[in-house]
This record gives C-alpha cells, structure tokens and sequence, in this order.
C-alpha cells in the first residue's frame, strides 16, 4: 500500500489529493500556498510508502527543495504533453487536476521532467538572463537603425556601427528632451534616450559576465569542455547548467532528444520519413550550440563533419550545421560522464 499525494500548485491556495493505491478513493483538501505550510504537511507522511506529484513551474523549485530536505519521493509533471492541454479536459478544476496527476501516476502513465538543486537552478537562471540583456541590447540597437533611417543616415553594418568613432557621432546627434524646442527635432531625444538604455545594459552585461566568470573557475567540467576548439566559455557553462547531471542520459539518442535535435517521424503504412528538428528541448542550449558550430567550422573536426553531411550542396548547409551541433553536445555530454579532455581523430584513407 502506498499513499499518492498529489498537489494543484496555486498562486495562493494549492489544492491537495491524497490517495491510497489500494482503495483508490481520493480525499481533498486546501493549504496555503506556503514552505512552512508545505513542510507541516508532509512531515506527516510516511517517508517510505508516501511520494508527493506536483506539476512543474515558477513554484516547483523551492517546493522540491522542501521535499529533499525531508528526504521524501517526489515527481514533477512535464505539462507541455498532450494530457494537459485544455482540448483534452472537458472538466478543468483543480481537484480535477490534482486527481489526475495521481491517477497518471498510478496506472504508469506519468510524464516526469527533471528538477535540478537549488545551485543549478540558481546558475541556469542567471544564464537566462543574461541572453535577455544581450537580447535587449540587440532590440536597442536595431531601434536606432530605424530611427535614423527615418532621417536619412545611414548606419555602417554589422559591428562597425557601434565602434567607438561612429558612437561618438551617434552622440553629437543625439539631445535630451529638455533641450529640444523644435518638433522636427524629437528624434535626437528618442537616440538619446536609447543610447542610455544601451549604456545601462552594457554595464548589467559586463557585470553579469563577471560573476559567471567567477563561478565558472569553481568548475573542472566547464574547464574541461573549454578544451574542445571551438567552445568559449558561454557555450561550456550553458551545457553544464542544463545537463546537470550527465549520468541521468543513458545515450547519445537521450540527450539529443532533451536537446530538441531528433529529427520529426512520420510513418504510415510502408511509408516513414524523418522531417525537421523537434525543438522539444531547450531553446538557448541549442542556439549556444548552433553558434558554436559555426565558429568551429575553422578546425578540422567540425569542417569534416559539415563537409560529409552538407556534400557540396548549398542547401544543406542548415542540416550539415545542425548535425555539427549535435554531434558537439553528443561529445560535451561523453567527456562530462567520463570526465575526458577532448579527443578527436579523423579516419585517412591511404
């Protein structure tokens, strides 16, 4: 016998159901949506026979901290399947929800996602953030470009616009509001209202940078994947942060299929066809990795992988970089479990 105790997470009240797997009768009950609360409750339970489902999300975090503190089972719900959309529920409540969860659980139907500690979670969102300030910054500065074209200067392209001889003469045109009398000339306080925020981000950028700089030398593991060439130390910490714990994979196939770079299947009858990436995975492993690949294009590794799968067509060059960047998170996650520098021999043919 063993007890399910299934919570609806609420911003406030979570809705509880507890369920004993022999009589399959469920009872209800809510708590405030509270650590202490959380950790009175399951205090009582039974460490041995007891495991407690929740879904994922923003809450999910400290919740499994209290139950690891306590050293109770638990399982955290993928809410991204299908059995979650709302199509699929004609009755949504949360005791439906909570009932649900321990239901899928006890009939071996319950999609699990991966809760990593405190730390890690601590460093993945720091990662996260750190794309949405350079993310920001990249929103800035294609806003100027459109605003000058809106009078007519043109802006070098690429990095040469930001250049510290172009940013000086982004300055002379630019004016704050108070000091504008014409309204033809609203656009110099717009520039100059954007190159502060540019300014402000930058200066978050360098000292978001440094801090994961200062993390990254208490890590061997990223040390050891900075020895593929190719790999910077952004594209190393973002591959260590999401994997964790390289021992939960069993296979290449595992982590490519987490990382979203498993090909689409179709198959009917007697016809099967692969189509496009799934992209079930993490959105900024994969970009990271992508861009890695096309930086590595210089060493002979990856140009061998690329050259073999792109084959001289100029439409395959996505497929071949997207196969370069597999094949980059295959090797990252091997020398991770083995705790390997980074081997690389290609075959000759005499």
């Amino acid at each position: 016998m063993k007890t399910i105790l299934a919570i609806d997470l609420g911003k406030r009240n979570s809705v509880f159901c507890r369920l004993n797997t022999s009589s399959l009768k469920p009872e209800y009950f809510t708590a405030k949506t509270d650590p202490q609360k959380f950790h009175d409750i399951f205090i009582e339970l039974d460490i041995e026979s007891s495991i407690v489902l929740f879904e994922v999300g923003t809450q999910a975090g400290w919740l499994s901290d209290v139950l690891r503190a306590i050293r109770i089972e638990f399982k955290v719900a993928n809410v991204n399947h299908s059995a979650w959309k709302w199509t699929n529920n004609q009755n949504k409540s949360d005791k439906a929800d909570a009932h649900r969860l321990a239901m899928m659980y006890h009939h071996g139907f319950f999609p699990e996602v991966y809760i990593p500690e405190k730390p890690v979670r601590q460093k993945r969102s720091l990662i996260y953030y750190r794309q949405k300030i350079v993310n920001r910054m990249t929103q800035i500065k294609n806003g100027i470009r459109a605003l000058m074209t809106t009078v007519a200067i043109d802006l070098p392209t690429g990095k040469n616009c930001w250049t510290k001889k172009y940013r000086n003469q982004l300055e002379q045109s630019a004016l704050p509001f108070d000091s504008i009398d014409d309204p033809c000339d609203l656009w110099r306080g717009q520039l100059h209202t954007e190159l502060q925020q540019l300014d402000a981000l930058r200066t978050c950028l360098d000292k978001t940078t440094a801090k994961l700089d200062e993390l990254n030398k208490q890590k061997q593991s990223i040390k050891l994947l900075e020895t593929i060439p190719g790999i910077g130390p952004r594209t190393a910490e973002a591959v260590v942060a999401i994997i964790d714990d390289p021992n939960r994979f069993k296979s290449c196939r595992q982590v490519s299929n987490y990382a979203g770079f498993t090909p689409r299947r179709y198959q009917s009858g007697q016809m099967e066809r692969s189509g496009r990436i799934s992209k079930r995975g993490n959105p900024l492993l994969r970009a990271l990795l992508v861009q890695a690949s096309w930086a590595a294009l210089r060493f002979d590794w990856a140009k061998h992988i690329y050259k073999q799968v792109c084959r001289g067509s100029a439409k395959r060059r996505k497929i071949a970089i997207i196969a370069v960047a597999r094949h980059l998170l295959m090797r990252s996650w091997a020398m991770l479990r083995d705790n390997e520098p980074w081997q690389y021999k290609t075959q000759t043919t005499l």
